[in-house]
């Protein structure tokens, strides 16, 4: 299958730019998985669409402020996106103007106030485009809140604001880890999932550390030849003894996100079964795939030729999905990380 059979034209206007008004006040394209019909909703209208029984699965990875800005000897400025820490206390991070960085050279990190907050040295380039920068000293979250930016992404056409540290976080994030937020539970609000769990309907957290590769493009013609990057995860004893219980009863589990699905479909075996613990996962799920655990999607609108349209395309088909996309774009449906949202059930 080609990547650009799951291109279409969105409008520059309908890519949102900054996040709703209030929390919890986008609106809701409800979706059938097997037959493509739709209907327009608000996100108000989702805790009654879920069945009484159902099991809600959300990702509580916390997004860190992984952009920095890094000075070098010359005076020049890199930006860098912290991606994860190593054994050795050294970081793999993204940076831009990676064909000028050579290995040996040194950077240097200021606070917003130009003090200077420690400094780092180019240790490695990797075959993937990261960098690994080796520290004096080990780095904690401090660092990253002295220095760092929300890591909004790339067609967000703005700085990152004050706002977006609370609005570009889930209202139950907690485990810190992701370099990008698993936007689709940006829309709940905690009256929301009060009013979910009213209604009979367990709610049970697993964690999924969003990484690069959510919103790096598909390169390849073919995406049979695309690689995901590593992304480790985490489920629990407790909720994976939920989860199995639920699913042997026949009750419902709704996915909140890509990242929720692709935790679920990663720790579930053969025969459908939960396995609690912490690995790393880079599953790639294109249409063909066969689903073994997740009934139900909660997503929002995904971007053109990305491997977030194909996981969507899979649990439905890449026709009704892309019918359904071009009826939210006709109806002036806001795109991407801080717009509106699918349920497909």
């Amino acid at each position: 299958m080609q990547t650009k059979e799951f291109y279409f034209d969105l409008p520059a206007e309908l890519i949102a730019q900054n996040p709703s008004e209030k929390r919890g006040e986008d609106r809701l394209l409800l979706m059938d998985r097997a037959s493509g019909e739709y209907k327009d909703l608000t996100i108000r209208d989702f805790p009654s669409l879920l069945e009484e029984g159902s099991v809600l699965v959300v990702n509580n990875s916390k997004v860190r402020k992984a952009r920095t800005y890094a000075h070098t000897k010359g005076g020049g400025e890199v930006e860098f996106l912290f991606l994860e820490e190593n054994e050795d206390f050294s970081w793999k991070c993204m940076c831009n103007k990676n064909k000028k960085q050579k290995e040996g050279k040194k950077y240097t990190f200021f606070d917003s106030n130009n003090n200077l907050i420690t400094s780092a040295v180019l240790t490695k380039k990797n075959d993937d485009g990261s960098v690994i920068l080796s520290f004096e000293n080990p780095l904690d979250e401090e660092f990253f809140s002295l220095v760092g930016h929300v890591p909004l992404p790339p067609y967000i056409k703005r700085e990152d604001t004050f706002s977006d540290e609370t609005r570009y976080q889930t209202v139950y994030s907690k485990n810190i880890g992701s370099v990008a937020s698993p936007t689709a539970g940006l829309h709940f609000t905690k009256e929301i999932l009060d009013e979910i769990k009213n209604r009979g309907i367990e709610i049970a957290e697993v964690t999924l550390h969003v990484g690069p590769g959510t919103f790096l493009p598909v390169r390849s013609e073919n995406i049979e030849d695309h690689h995901m990057h590593y992304e480790k995860y985490t489920i629990d004893a407790k909720t994976a003894e939920l989860l199995n219980k639920a699913k042997a009863e026949g009750r419902k589990i709704v996915a909140v996100g890509t990242t929720s699905v692709r935790t679920l479909e990663s720790a579930a075996d053969r025969e459908g079964h939960i396995e609690a613990g912490s690995r790393k996962t880079n599953i790639f799920i294109t249409p063909g795939y066969k689903f073994k655990f997740v009934d139900s999607l909660f997503t929002n609108f995904h971007t053109p030729e990305s491997t977030l349209l194909m996981l969507v395309s899979a649990f439905s088909s890449k026709e009704k999905i892309l019918n359904a996309y071009n009826h939210a774009i006709k109806e002036k449906y806001h795109f991407f990380s801080y717009g509106d949202a699918m349920f497909i059930r």
